[in-house]
């Protein structure tokens, strides 16, 4: 069965056109949402939960303590006296109680106080705005989650600094809170720090807030980083145009670029409308799906330069272009397919600026297959409307049958 794929190339042409309106739309209305890479901020990812437990140590020696997903190591050490490294495996103590004990009895000076026994010990993390080293001073071990506070209590906190936005990252006993504000070039990070964790130590209190970690990124970086995606993009469009002209024809040249346009166009209005962060990962989603698209374009376009030289029986140019995308629909939608199975992958089993590449690999890679087929050769086939059969061509042809 042969599919006239040219009857789709006006209508899907008029939706990709519909589509991309909606995306300017968003972006005047929502604008992008920028990552530190590319607008000048600190970023601050925090978890507001009561601690699980208190460590202090009473020794004379210097220690300190790493917390991982499957251990907590205690580091002993110090001028004269012998350094050691107390291993605790979570699979030997699976709850916050059964480690305290053997903390306690292993590590001479150090005191655990248990405050939430039940815990599950893999979900434990330390604040990574206070020093791991342990002294008579309250270390607190933090659980992941966020108990009952709310995005909107968060917000709430940051009520007298417009320029705060907050965002929640991941759900249940996952979910933390990723707060953003804008700098100046006067602005100092410390204290920016300072005012964003003073606010949340208010509204929640001090012992019940945890950093899981900060980025900070000045003026002159981010705008050298805008520059650059804007280079690399441009540079990379350049020369995917001069490859399609040279290899086949200025037409098929320009077709590649409007459909590689298109997918980044459909992209963009994705990320307008979700708000996902758009930092460099994406920005690397984004030129990955371009050199997947072209890859795509060029199997069809070579097809199609190999059915202009052996189907005579040709009457015009649709003829050609139909059986061309017929000729290779099975192989784009197979290798679309098989792509997808790895980036759904990632997307499900993931987090964080993974977790939004593969989103975005996932609209680009569906735009870049839809694009390739529709929006390419609809653009070609504008271009060669006026198109005739060579008859030197076609004759040569006939007398080699003959």
């Amino acid at each position: 069965m042969k599919i006239k794929f040219s009857k789709g190339f006006i209508p899907c042409a008029i939706i990709s056109i519909l589509v991309i309106i909606a995306g300017i739309v968003g972006f005047v209305t929502k604008g992008i949402n920028f990552g530190i890479d590319f607008k000048p901020g600190l970023i601050e990812e925090v978890r507001v939960a009561p601690p699980v437990a208190e460590i202090t140590y009473s020794g004379s020696s210097n220690a300190t303590v790493d917390i991982s997903t499957v251990k907590l190591d205690v580091v002993i050490s110090g001028i004269g006296e012998e350094n050691n490294t107390y291993t605790f495996n979570f699979a030997d103590y699976t709850n916050v109680k059964s480690l305290a004990d053997a903390m306690n009895a292993q590590v001479k000076g150090l005191n655990v106080k248990v405050l939430n026994d039940g815990f599950d010990t893999t979900k434990m993390f330390l604040n990574s705005n206070v020093s791991n080293k342990l002294s008579s001073d309250v270390l607190y071990v933090y659980p992941s989650g966020t108990s009952d506070i709310t995005t909107d209590d968060v917000r709430n906190a940051f009520a007298s600094l417009p320029s705060a936005s907050v965002k929640q990252l991941g759900e249940g006993a996952d979910a933390s809170y990723q707060i953003r504000i804008g700098v100046s070039e006067t602005d100092k990070q410390a204290d920016i720090l300072s005012s964003i964790n003073q606010k949340l130590y208010d509204a929640f209190g001090k012992e019940n807030v945890a950093v899981v970690k900060t980025d900070f990124i000045g003026s002159t970086s981010s705008k050298s980083n805008t520059i650059k995606g804007i280079i690399m993009f441009v540079c990379t469009m350049i020369l995917i145009w001069a490859y399609a002209a040279i290899r086949f024809h200025w037409d098929f040249a320009l077709g590649s670029i409007i459909a590689l346009l298109h997918d980044t166009l459909i992209m963009f209005a994705f990320i307008t409308w979700s708000q996902i962060e758009f930092s460099t990962t994406v920005l690397a989603a984004v030129l990955t799906i371009v050199g997947y698209s072209i890859n795509a374009t060029v199997v069809i376009l070579d097809r199609i330069r190999y059915n202009i030289k052996y189907m005579p029986e040709a009457k015009n140019f649709k003829d050609i272009l139909n059986a061309a995308l017929n000729s290779t629909f099975t192989r784009s939608v197979l290798t679309t397919v098989t792509t997808l199975f790895a980036v759904v992958s990632l997307y499900v089993f993931t987090t964080g600026a993974i977790k939004d590449f593969a989103l975005s690999m996932i609209v680009g890679l569906i735009s870049g297959m839809y694009s390739s087929i529709f929006i390419s050769s609809g653009f070609i086939l504008l271009f060669r409307r006026n198109w005739k059969p060579e008859y030197g061509v076609h004759h040569s042809l006939k007398t080699v049958e003959a």
